[in-house]
Protein backbone atom coordinates (compact mmCIF):
# COMPACT_ATOMS: atom_id res chain seq x y z
CA UNK A 1 0.00 0.00 0.00
CA UNK A 2 1.35 3.43 -0.96
CA UNK A 3 0.23 7.01 -0.53
CA UNK A 4 -0.34 9.35 -3.44
CA UNK A 5 3.07 10.62 -4.51
CA UNK A 6 4.15 14.03 -3.24
CA UNK A 7 5.73 16.57 -5.58
CA UNK A 8 9.41 15.60 -5.95
CA UNK A 9 12.05 17.56 -4.09
CA UNK A 10 15.44 16.99 -5.63
CA UNK A 11 17.90 17.65 -2.84
CA UNK A 12 20.39 15.62 -0.87
CA UNK A 13 19.47 14.52 2.63
CA UNK A 14 21.33 17.61 3.84
CA UNK A 15 19.20 19.89 1.68
CA UNK A 16 21.76 20.58 -1.05
CA UNK A 17 19.81 21.24 -4.30
CA UNK A 18 20.44 18.71 -7.07
CA UNK A 19 20.42 19.37 -10.79
CA UNK A 20 19.12 16.93 -13.35
CA UNK A 21 22.66 16.49 -14.69
CA UNK A 22 26.11 17.95 -14.22
CA UNK A 23 28.86 19.18 -16.50
CA UNK A 24 32.34 20.68 -16.16
CA UNK A 25 31.03 24.19 -15.46
CA UNK A 26 29.24 22.92 -12.34
CA UNK A 27 32.55 22.11 -10.65
CA UNK A 28 33.96 25.22 -8.90
CA UNK A 29 37.21 26.53 -10.37
CA UNK A 30 39.24 25.99 -7.20
CA UNK A 31 38.13 22.37 -7.06
CA UNK A 32 38.86 21.83 -10.77
CA UNK A 33 42.47 22.74 -9.98
CA UNK A 34 42.87 19.63 -7.82
CA UNK A 35 40.70 17.23 -9.84
CA UNK A 36 43.74 16.10 -11.79
CA UNK A 37 45.55 14.78 -8.73
CA UNK A 38 45.72 11.04 -8.27
CA UNK A 39 44.88 8.92 -5.23
CA UNK A 40 47.74 9.15 -2.78
CA UNK A 41 48.51 12.76 -3.73
CA UNK A 42 47.63 15.84 -1.68
CA UNK A 43 44.99 17.04 -0.96
CA UNK A 44 43.95 13.35 -0.80
CA UNK A 45 40.25 13.79 -1.66
CA UNK A 46 40.81 10.91 -4.07
CA UNK A 47 42.21 8.68 -1.33
CA UNK A 48 45.22 8.48 0.92
CA UNK A 49 47.09 5.81 -1.04
CA UNK A 50 47.78 5.29 -4.73
CA UNK A 51 46.77 1.62 -4.78
CA UNK A 52 43.61 2.07 -2.73
CA UNK A 53 42.25 -1.29 -1.54
CA UNK A 54 44.56 -3.32 -3.80
CA UNK A 55 47.29 -3.44 -1.18
CA UNK A 56 45.16 -3.07 1.96
CA UNK A 57 41.43 -3.92 2.04
CA UNK A 58 39.31 -1.96 4.44
CA UNK A 59 39.18 -3.44 7.94
CA UNK A 60 35.97 -5.26 8.87
CA UNK A 61 35.40 -3.79 12.29
CA UNK A 62 32.08 -4.56 14.00
CA UNK A 63 30.96 -3.17 17.36
CA UNK A 64 30.23 -6.07 19.71
CA UNK A 65 29.44 -6.59 23.34
CA UNK A 66 26.77 -7.54 25.84
CA UNK A 67 26.21 -9.33 29.12
CA UNK A 68 29.19 -10.67 31.03
CA UNK A 69 32.80 -10.39 29.81
CA UNK A 70 32.56 -14.09 28.87
CA UNK A 71 29.59 -13.30 26.59
CA UNK A 72 31.47 -10.50 24.84
CA UNK A 73 34.56 -12.68 24.52
CA UNK A 74 32.50 -15.39 22.84
CA UNK A 75 30.95 -12.92 20.38
CA UNK A 76 34.30 -11.34 19.48
CA UNK A 77 35.75 -14.79 18.77
CA UNK A 78 32.68 -15.65 16.69
CA UNK A 79 33.15 -12.53 14.58
CA UNK A 80 36.88 -13.10 14.14
CA UNK A 81 36.23 -16.69 13.09
CA UNK A 82 33.73 -15.49 10.50
CA UNK A 83 36.09 -12.98 8.91
CA UNK A 84 36.16 -9.84 11.02
CA UNK A 85 39.66 -8.33 10.71
CA UNK A 86 39.58 -6.22 13.89
CA UNK A 87 37.38 -6.17 16.97
CA UNK A 88 35.60 -3.38 18.78
CA UNK A 89 34.75 -3.89 22.44
CA UNK A 90 31.65 -2.40 24.03
CA UNK A 91 31.39 -1.70 27.76
CA UNK A 92 28.03 -1.70 29.55
CA UNK A 93 26.74 1.83 29.23
CA UNK A 94 24.78 1.81 32.49
CA UNK A 95 28.07 1.58 34.35
CA UNK A 96 30.77 2.82 31.94
CA UNK A 97 29.17 6.03 30.68
CA UNK A 98 28.61 7.28 34.22
CA UNK A 99 31.71 5.65 35.76
CA UNK A 100 29.56 3.77 38.29
CA UNK A 101 30.12 0.36 39.84
CA UNK A 102 27.11 -1.94 39.72
CA UNK A 103 26.31 -1.31 43.38
CA UNK A 104 25.68 2.38 42.71
CA UNK A 105 22.03 3.14 43.59
CA UNK A 106 21.23 4.37 40.08
CA UNK A 107 22.52 1.11 38.58
CA UNK A 108 20.79 -1.06 41.15
CA UNK A 109 17.51 0.67 40.32
CA UNK A 110 17.93 -0.45 36.68
CA UNK A 111 19.60 -3.80 37.27
CA UNK A 112 17.55 -5.46 34.50
CA UNK A 113 19.23 -3.17 31.95
CA UNK A 114 22.77 -4.03 32.99
CA UNK A 115 24.59 -5.89 30.24
CA UNK A 116 22.09 -4.98 27.52
CA UNK A 117 24.41 -2.43 25.90
CA UNK A 118 27.83 -3.96 26.49
CA UNK A 119 29.71 -6.17 28.90
CA UNK A 120 30.11 -5.08 32.51
CA UNK A 121 33.80 -4.42 33.19
CA UNK A 122 34.57 -2.72 36.49
CA UNK A 123 38.20 -3.77 36.91
CA UNK A 124 41.14 -5.09 34.96
CA UNK A 125 40.06 -8.61 35.95
CA UNK A 126 36.92 -8.40 33.85
CA UNK A 127 38.75 -6.85 30.88
CA UNK A 128 41.18 -9.78 31.07
CA UNK A 129 38.23 -12.21 30.93
CA UNK A 130 36.83 -10.36 27.89
CA UNK A 131 40.19 -10.60 26.09
CA UNK A 132 40.99 -14.18 27.12
CA UNK A 133 42.26 -16.20 24.16
CA UNK A 134 42.15 -13.23 21.78
CA UNK A 135 45.57 -12.54 20.20
CA UNK A 136 45.70 -8.81 20.87
CA UNK A 137 49.40 -8.76 19.98
CA UNK A 138 48.47 -9.46 16.34
CA UNK A 139 44.83 -8.35 16.08
CA UNK A 140 43.79 -4.73 15.75
CA UNK A 141 41.56 -3.90 18.70
CA UNK A 142 39.32 -1.14 19.98
CA UNK A 143 39.42 -1.00 23.75
CA UNK A 144 36.00 0.59 24.19
CA UNK A 145 35.93 3.82 26.13
CA UNK A 146 33.67 5.65 23.71
CA UNK A 147 32.94 8.24 26.40
CA UNK A 148 35.51 10.89 27.28
CA UNK A 149 35.57 10.23 31.02
CA UNK A 150 35.61 6.45 30.57
CA UNK A 151 38.38 6.31 27.97
CA UNK A 152 41.38 6.57 30.36
CA UNK A 153 40.00 3.64 32.38
CA UNK A 154 39.22 1.48 29.34
CA UNK A 155 42.56 2.12 27.65
CA UNK A 156 44.59 1.59 30.81
CA UNK A 157 42.77 -1.68 31.50
CA UNK A 158 43.38 -2.99 27.95
CA UNK A 159 47.04 -1.98 28.05
CA UNK A 160 47.49 -3.47 31.53
CA UNK A 161 46.18 -6.80 30.24
CA UNK A 162 48.72 -6.56 27.41
CA UNK A 163 51.58 -5.80 29.83
CA UNK A 164 50.59 -8.73 32.05
CA UNK A 165 50.83 -10.97 28.98
CA UNK A 166 54.31 -9.63 28.26
CA UNK A 167 53.26 -7.72 25.14
CA UNK A 168 55.33 -4.51 24.72
CA UNK A 169 52.98 -1.54 24.45
CA UNK A 170 55.04 -0.06 21.61
CA UNK A 171 54.03 -3.04 19.42
CA UNK A 172 50.32 -2.90 20.23
CA UNK A 173 47.97 -1.78 17.45
CA UNK A 174 44.50 -0.45 18.05
CA UNK A 175 42.36 2.57 18.61
CA UNK A 176 40.56 4.50 21.31
CA UNK A 177 37.46 6.63 21.07
CA UNK A 178 37.12 9.18 23.91
CA UNK A 179 34.42 11.01 22.00
CA UNK A 180 32.59 14.21 22.89
CA UNK A 181 29.71 13.70 20.42
CA UNK A 182 28.20 10.64 22.10
CA UNK A 183 27.38 11.69 25.66
CA UNK A 184 27.69 15.46 25.42
CA UNK A 185 25.44 15.67 22.35
CA UNK A 186 23.63 12.44 21.55
CA UNK A 187 23.01 10.32 24.65
CA UNK A 188 23.60 12.76 27.49
CA UNK A 189 24.43 11.00 30.74
CA UNK A 190 23.28 11.93 34.22
CA UNK A 191 26.84 12.58 35.38
CA UNK A 192 29.96 13.32 33.39
CA UNK A 193 32.92 15.63 33.83
CA UNK A 194 32.93 19.14 32.30
CA UNK A 195 34.14 19.44 28.71
CA UNK A 196 37.33 21.30 29.69
CA UNK A 197 38.37 18.39 31.93
CA UNK A 198 37.58 15.99 29.09
CA UNK A 199 39.85 17.97 26.76
CA UNK A 200 42.66 17.72 29.32
CA UNK A 201 42.23 13.93 29.55
CA UNK A 202 42.22 13.51 25.78
CA UNK A 203 45.36 15.63 25.39
CA UNK A 204 47.01 13.46 28.04
CA UNK A 205 46.00 10.31 26.13
CA UNK A 206 47.38 11.74 22.85
CA UNK A 207 50.73 12.60 24.46
CA UNK A 208 50.96 9.26 26.32
CA UNK A 209 50.31 7.26 23.15
CA UNK A 210 52.90 9.24 21.23
CA UNK A 211 55.54 8.24 23.77
CA UNK A 212 54.47 4.77 24.89
CA UNK A 213 51.92 3.27 22.44
CA UNK A 214 52.95 4.73 19.06
CA UNK A 215 50.88 2.34 16.92
CA UNK A 216 47.69 3.20 18.79
CA UNK A 217 45.15 5.79 17.60
CA UNK A 218 44.57 7.62 20.92
CA UNK A 219 41.25 9.33 20.18
CA UNK A 220 38.74 9.07 17.36
CA UNK A 221 36.49 12.02 16.67
CA UNK A 222 33.12 10.35 16.19
CA UNK A 223 31.21 12.44 13.72
CA UNK A 224 28.98 9.35 13.49
CA UNK A 225 27.45 10.11 16.87
CA UNK A 226 26.80 13.70 15.81
CA UNK A 227 25.26 12.53 12.55
CA UNK A 228 23.02 9.93 14.13
CA UNK A 229 21.91 12.58 16.63
CA UNK A 230 20.73 14.81 13.80
CA UNK A 231 23.63 16.74 12.25
CA UNK A 232 23.50 16.57 8.48
CA UNK A 233 26.46 15.57 6.29
CA UNK A 234 28.23 18.92 6.07
CA UNK A 235 27.43 19.79 9.69
CA UNK A 236 28.90 16.45 10.78
CA UNK A 237 32.10 17.22 8.87
CA UNK A 238 32.20 20.83 10.08
CA UNK A 239 31.81 19.74 13.70
CA UNK A 240 34.59 17.15 13.29
CA UNK A 241 36.88 19.90 11.96
CA UNK A 242 35.96 22.10 14.94
CA UNK A 243 36.65 19.26 17.38
CA UNK A 244 40.04 18.61 15.78
CA UNK A 245 40.90 22.29 16.13
CA UNK A 246 40.21 22.06 19.88
CA UNK A 247 42.65 19.14 20.17
CA UNK A 248 45.39 20.65 18.02
CA UNK A 249 45.15 24.09 19.62
CA UNK A 250 45.38 22.49 23.07
CA UNK A 251 48.40 20.38 22.09
CA UNK A 252 50.04 23.49 20.65
CA UNK A 253 49.32 25.44 23.83
CA UNK A 254 50.84 22.70 26.00
CA UNK A 255 53.96 22.66 23.84
CA UNK A 256 55.04 19.11 24.72
CA UNK A 257 54.50 17.39 21.39
CA UNK A 258 55.54 18.10 17.84
CA UNK A 259 52.47 19.35 15.95
CA UNK A 260 52.90 17.01 12.98
CA UNK A 261 53.06 14.07 15.40
CA UNK A 262 49.99 15.36 17.24
CA UNK A 263 48.10 15.78 13.98
CA UNK A 264 48.87 12.21 12.98
CA UNK A 265 47.62 11.00 16.37
CA UNK A 266 44.18 12.60 15.85
CA UNK A 267 43.92 11.87 12.13
CA UNK A 268 41.77 8.80 12.66
CA UNK A 269 38.12 9.86 12.62
CA UNK A 270 34.72 8.21 12.53
CA UNK A 271 31.87 9.19 10.20
CA UNK A 272 28.53 7.65 9.36
CA UNK A 273 27.01 6.85 6.01
CA UNK A 274 23.28 7.00 5.32
CA UNK A 275 21.00 6.04 2.46
CA UNK A 276 22.09 9.13 0.50
CA UNK A 277 24.84 7.15 -1.20
CA UNK A 278 26.53 9.84 -3.26
CA UNK A 279 26.31 12.61 -0.67
CA UNK A 280 28.06 10.49 1.93
CA UNK A 281 30.70 9.20 -0.48
CA UNK A 282 31.37 12.83 -1.42
CA UNK A 283 31.52 13.74 2.29
CA UNK A 284 34.41 11.33 2.83
CA UNK A 285 36.26 12.78 -0.14
CA UNK A 286 35.60 16.30 1.19
CA UNK A 287 36.77 15.26 4.67
CA UNK A 288 40.20 14.18 3.42
CA UNK A 289 40.65 17.39 1.44
CA UNK A 290 39.48 19.55 4.35
CA UNK A 291 41.83 17.78 6.77
CA UNK A 292 44.82 18.34 4.50
CA UNK A 293 43.84 22.00 4.11
CA UNK A 294 43.39 22.47 7.87
CA UNK A 295 46.83 21.12 8.70
CA UNK A 296 48.58 23.03 5.94
CA UNK A 297 46.87 26.41 6.27
CA UNK A 298 46.22 26.68 10.01
CA UNK A 299 49.18 24.81 11.47
CA UNK A 300 51.77 24.83 8.70
CA UNK A 301 51.98 21.02 8.75
CA UNK A 302 53.30 19.61 5.48
CA UNK A 303 54.04 16.06 6.65
CA UNK A 304 51.99 13.93 4.25
CA UNK A 305 51.68 11.13 6.79
CA UNK A 306 49.80 13.50 9.08
CA UNK A 307 47.83 15.01 6.20
CA UNK A 308 46.33 11.64 5.24
CA UNK A 309 43.06 11.42 7.14
CA UNK A 310 42.13 7.88 8.18
CA UNK A 311 38.41 7.18 8.23
CA UNK A 312 36.28 4.57 10.00
CA UNK A 313 32.62 4.28 9.02
CA UNK A 314 29.64 2.92 10.90
CA UNK A 315 26.49 2.70 8.82
CA UNK A 316 23.63 4.72 10.28
CA UNK A 317 21.83 2.80 12.99
CA UNK A 318 19.08 5.41 12.85
CA UNK A 319 18.26 4.29 9.30
CA UNK A 320 17.38 0.79 10.50
CA UNK A 321 13.66 0.17 11.07
CA UNK A 322 11.88 -2.32 13.30
CA UNK A 323 9.15 -2.63 10.67
CA UNK A 324 10.09 -5.23 8.01
CA UNK A 325 13.58 -5.58 9.53
CA UNK A 326 14.99 -7.73 6.74
CA UNK A 327 14.83 -4.61 4.55
CA UNK A 328 17.71 -3.43 6.72
CA UNK A 329 20.06 -5.94 5.08
CA UNK A 330 19.61 -3.95 1.87
CA UNK A 331 20.03 -0.69 3.73
CA UNK A 332 23.22 -1.89 5.40
CA UNK A 333 24.62 -3.02 2.07
CA UNK A 334 23.93 0.29 0.33
CA UNK A 335 25.34 2.36 3.20
CA UNK A 336 28.44 0.15 3.20
CA UNK A 337 28.75 0.66 -0.56
CA UNK A 338 28.72 4.42 0.01
CA UNK A 339 31.55 4.10 2.54
CA UNK A 340 33.65 2.01 0.17
CA UNK A 341 33.07 4.34 -2.77
CA UNK A 342 34.17 7.18 -0.49
CA UNK A 343 37.38 5.36 0.45
CA UNK A 344 36.95 4.37 4.09
CA UNK A 345 39.79 2.49 5.83
CA UNK A 346 37.54 0.46 8.13
CA UNK A 347 33.85 -0.27 8.30
CA UNK A 348 31.16 -1.55 10.61
CA UNK A 349 27.70 -2.38 9.25
CA UNK A 350 24.73 -1.95 11.58
CA UNK A 351 22.85 -5.15 12.34
CA UNK A 352 19.53 -5.64 10.56
CA UNK A 353 17.86 -6.06 13.95
CA UNK A 354 19.41 -2.92 15.46
CA UNK A 355 16.04 -1.19 15.83
CA UNK A 356 14.84 -4.19 17.87
CA UNK A 357 17.84 -5.13 20.02
CA UNK A 358 21.58 -5.37 20.09
CA UNK A 359 22.70 -7.51 17.13
CA UNK A 360 21.88 -11.17 17.28
CA UNK A 361 24.55 -13.64 16.24
CA UNK A 362 22.94 -14.01 12.83
CA UNK A 363 22.65 -10.25 12.30
CA UNK A 364 26.31 -9.83 13.21
CA UNK A 365 27.26 -12.59 10.78
CA UNK A 366 25.25 -10.90 8.02
CA UNK A 367 27.04 -7.59 8.68
CA UNK A 368 30.38 -9.34 8.14
CA UNK A 369 29.10 -11.17 5.05
CA UNK A 370 27.91 -7.90 3.49
CA UNK A 371 31.45 -6.56 3.70
CA UNK A 372 33.00 -9.78 2.43
CA UNK A 373 30.69 -9.80 -0.59
CA UNK A 374 31.63 -6.20 -1.36
CA UNK A 375 35.33 -7.03 -1.01
CA UNK A 376 35.38 -10.27 -2.99
CA UNK A 377 32.48 -10.36 -5.44
CA UNK A 378 32.07 -6.84 -6.81
CA UNK A 379 35.49 -5.68 -8.10
CA UNK A 380 35.05 -2.58 -5.94
CA UNK A 381 38.54 -2.99 -4.51
CA UNK A 382 40.28 -2.95 -7.89
CA UNK A 383 40.30 0.79 -8.58
CA UNK A 384 41.01 3.64 -6.18
CA UNK A 385 38.38 6.41 -6.11
CA UNK A 386 36.09 5.00 -8.84
CA UNK A 387 33.86 8.08 -8.54
CA UNK A 388 36.71 10.50 -9.25
CA UNK A 389 36.13 12.80 -12.21
CA UNK A 390 32.35 12.53 -12.13
CA UNK A 391 31.07 16.08 -12.54
CA UNK A 392 28.30 15.33 -10.07
CA UNK A 393 30.58 13.84 -7.42
CA UNK A 394 33.23 16.52 -7.79
CA UNK A 395 30.64 19.31 -7.58
CA UNK A 396 29.03 17.67 -4.55
CA UNK A 397 32.42 17.14 -2.88
CA UNK A 398 33.25 20.83 -3.33
CA UNK A 399 29.84 21.97 -2.03
CA UNK A 400 29.98 19.78 1.06
CA UNK A 401 33.49 20.98 1.86
CA UNK A 402 32.46 24.63 1.44
CA UNK A 403 29.44 24.22 3.71
CA UNK A 404 31.48 22.26 6.25
CA UNK A 405 34.02 25.06 6.52
CA UNK A 406 31.19 27.56 6.99
CA UNK A 407 29.70 25.45 9.77
CA UNK A 408 33.10 25.06 11.45
CA UNK A 409 33.61 28.83 11.24
CA UNK A 410 30.20 29.38 12.85
CA UNK A 411 31.23 27.08 15.70
CA UNK A 412 34.49 29.01 16.15
CA UNK A 413 32.64 32.33 16.25
CA UNK A 414 30.56 30.91 19.09
CA UNK A 415 33.63 30.07 21.16
CA UNK A 416 34.66 26.74 19.67
CA UNK A 417 33.43 23.17 19.64
CA UNK A 418 33.31 22.66 23.41
CA UNK A 419 31.57 26.00 23.92
CA UNK A 420 28.77 25.00 21.53
CA UNK A 421 28.30 21.79 23.53
CA UNK A 422 28.24 23.75 26.79
CA UNK A 423 25.72 26.28 25.43
CA UNK A 424 23.41 23.78 23.72
CA UNK A 425 23.82 25.45 20.33
CA UNK A 426 25.04 22.27 18.62
CA UNK A 427 22.19 20.30 20.18
CA UNK A 428 19.75 22.80 18.72
CA UNK A 429 21.06 22.27 15.19
CA UNK A 430 20.70 18.49 15.56
CA UNK A 431 17.17 18.90 16.94
CA UNK A 432 16.13 21.15 14.05
CA UNK A 433 17.20 18.51 11.53
CA UNK A 434 15.46 15.72 13.43
CA UNK A 435 12.21 17.69 13.41
CA UNK A 436 12.52 18.53 9.72
CA UNK A 437 13.25 14.92 8.77
CA UNK A 438 10.32 13.58 10.79
CA UNK A 439 8.03 16.19 9.25
CA UNK A 440 9.12 15.12 5.77
CA UNK A 441 8.10 11.55 6.60
CA UNK A 442 4.81 12.68 8.13
CA UNK A 443 3.70 14.80 5.19
CA UNK A 444 4.76 12.34 2.49
CA UNK A 445 7.84 14.11 1.15
CA UNK A 446 10.12 11.28 2.32
CA UNK A 447 9.40 7.61 1.78
CA UNK A 448 10.75 4.95 4.14
CA UNK A 449 9.87 1.55 2.73
CA UNK A 450 7.90 -0.55 5.18
CA UNK A 451 7.31 2.44 7.48
CA UNK A 452 5.60 5.23 5.59
CA UNK A 453 4.77 3.22 2.44
CA UNK A 454 4.72 -0.35 1.14
CA UNK A 455 3.83 -1.52 4.61
CA UNK A 456 1.71 -4.62 4.08
CA UNK A 457 0.25 -6.60 6.94
CA UNK A 458 2.57 -9.57 7.20
CA UNK A 459 6.05 -10.79 6.36
CA UNK A 460 7.07 -14.39 5.61
CA UNK A 461 9.72 -14.35 8.34
CA UNK A 462 9.89 -12.72 11.73
CA UNK A 463 12.92 -11.43 13.59
CA UNK A 464 13.01 -12.32 17.25
CA UNK A 465 15.93 -10.09 18.13
CA UNK A 466 18.58 -10.79 20.71
CA UNK A 467 17.15 -12.75 23.66
CA UNK A 468 18.96 -10.57 26.19
CA UNK A 469 20.92 -11.40 29.33
CA UNK A 470 19.66 -12.23 32.78
CA UNK A 471 22.70 -12.70 35.01
CA UNK A 472 25.04 -9.82 34.11
CA UNK A 473 24.16 -7.73 37.16
CA UNK A 474 24.44 -10.56 39.68
CA UNK A 475 27.75 -11.82 38.33
CA UNK A 476 29.18 -8.30 38.17
CA UNK A 477 28.15 -7.61 41.76
CA UNK A 478 29.85 -10.76 43.01
CA UNK A 479 33.00 -9.93 41.04
CA UNK A 480 33.05 -6.43 42.48
CA UNK A 481 32.87 -7.86 45.99
CA UNK A 482 35.68 -10.29 45.15
CA UNK A 483 37.96 -7.51 43.91
CA UNK A 484 37.39 -5.51 47.07
CA UNK A 485 37.97 -8.57 49.22
CA UNK A 486 41.05 -9.95 47.47
CA UNK A 487 43.07 -6.96 46.24
CA UNK A 488 45.89 -5.40 48.24
CA UNK A 489 43.80 -2.64 49.77
CA UNK A 490 46.66 -0.41 50.89
CA UNK A 491 48.23 -0.62 47.43
CA UNK A 492 44.96 0.20 45.71
CA UNK A 493 44.37 3.14 48.05
CA UNK A 494 47.89 4.49 47.47
CA UNK A 495 47.52 4.17 43.68
CA UNK A 496 44.20 5.99 43.82
CA UNK A 497 45.80 8.84 45.79
CA UNK A 498 48.56 9.16 43.19
CA UNK A 499 45.93 9.26 40.46
CA UNK A 500 44.12 12.01 42.34
CA UNK A 501 47.34 14.02 42.62
CA UNK A 502 47.87 13.71 38.87
CA UNK A 503 44.29 14.81 38.15
CA UNK A 504 44.56 17.82 40.45
CA UNK A 505 47.99 18.74 39.12
CA UNK A 506 49.50 19.01 35.65
CA UNK A 507 51.16 15.61 35.25
CA UNK A 508 49.88 13.29 32.56
CA UNK A 509 47.17 11.15 34.18
CA UNK A 510 47.80 8.00 32.16
CA UNK A 511 50.86 6.61 34.02
CA UNK A 512 48.96 6.94 37.30
CA UNK A 513 45.84 5.46 35.66
CA UNK A 514 47.88 2.45 34.50
CA UNK A 515 49.23 2.00 38.03
CA UNK A 516 45.72 2.28 39.49
CA UNK A 517 44.28 -0.34 37.14
CA UNK A 518 47.16 -2.69 37.87
CA UNK A 519 46.37 -2.22 41.58
CA UNK A 520 42.74 -3.22 40.79
CA UNK A 521 41.18 0.14 41.46
CA UNK A 522 37.58 -0.08 40.21
CA UNK A 523 35.56 1.87 37.68
CA UNK A 524 33.37 3.51 40.29
CA UNK A 525 36.35 4.59 42.38
CA UNK A 526 37.89 6.36 39.39
CA UNK A 527 34.51 7.93 38.62
CA UNK A 528 34.16 9.21 42.17
CA UNK A 529 37.66 10.67 41.97
CA UNK A 530 36.84 12.44 38.70
CA UNK A 531 33.63 13.87 40.15
CA UNK A 532 35.39 15.06 43.31
CA UNK A 533 38.14 16.67 41.24
CA UNK A 534 36.20 18.31 38.43
CA UNK A 535 32.52 18.22 39.33
CA UNK A 536 29.71 17.56 36.86
CA UNK A 537 28.95 18.97 33.43
CA UNK A 538 25.89 21.19 33.45
CA UNK A 539 23.48 19.92 30.81
CA UNK A 540 22.49 22.88 28.62
CA UNK A 541 19.08 23.97 27.42
CA UNK A 542 18.70 23.80 23.66
CA UNK A 543 19.11 27.06 21.75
Amino acid sequence: MTRPPSPPSFTTRSGIPLQASYGPDDVPADHRQVMGTLPGQAPFHRGGFAQGYRTKPWRIFQLSGFGKPEDENERIKFLLEHGETGFLMEHDRNTADHMYNVDHPDVVARREDVGQTGAVMQSVREVAICLDGIPIESTYGHAGGAVVQHAPFALAAYWTVAKRRGIPLETLGGTGQSDFFLTYLGCVTKQQIPTAAGLRLNADIIEFCSEHVPKWVPVSIAGYNGGDTGLNAYQELGAVIANAIEYLDEIKRRGRLDMATAAYRVAGVNFRTTMDIFEDAAKLRAARKAWCTLLRDRYGITDERAQRLRIHIVTAGSMMTYQQPFNNIVRGTLMALSAVLGGTQSLGVSGYDEAISIPSEHAHQMSVRIQQILQHETNLASVADPLGGSYYIEALTAEIEKRAWEFAADIERRGGFLATLDSGWLHGRARDNQVAWQQAENDGRQTVVGVTDFRGNSTPFEVDGFPGVNDAFDVALERLKAVRRERHEAGAHAALKRLEAACRGTDNVMPAMMEALDAEVTLGEVGDLFRDTWGDWQTPELI
